[in-house]
């Protein structure tokens, strides 16, 4: 019984854990959409055509990662790449300090939702 008890707040505090960095992720992709959403933004060198394709893809990775199904990680991490989606909008937008300092927590939230 006691180790029954043990493998149940084992299991508990895994899915804790995970729970806790897939929030990490999506806070992440949140703070990614908002600045996505600002109405002055360029997506002319970025693979969308417009505020709302972003929006999207954006929000289809949220929901998926809060219903308990992980994206295949290389999706996510694509959007985040040097020359990627994201920097190449906040590069013709204006915002790309606030990028960098979004990609550097987006890759600590990475590593921990997959690793």
């Amino acid at each position: 019984m006691a180790q029954l008890f043990s493998l149940g707040v084992i299991r508990a505090h895994a899915c804790m854990t995970t729970s806790t960095n897939h929030s990490k992720l999506t806070k992440v992709l949140r703070e990614a959409r908002q600045l996505l959403a600002r109405p002055e933004n360029d997506f002319v060198y970025s693979g969308w055509n417009t505020a709302d394709d972003a929006l999207r893809q954006i929000d289809g990775f949220i929901s998926r990662i809060e219903a308990g199904d992980l994206p295949k990680r290389t999706d996510i991490e694509f959007l985040f790449l040097p020359t990627g989606d994201i920097q190449e909008v906040s590069l013709s937008s204006g915002w790309s300090a606030e990028f960098l300092s979004l990609a550097e927590r987006f890759d600590r939230a990475i590593k921990a939702s997959y690793d």
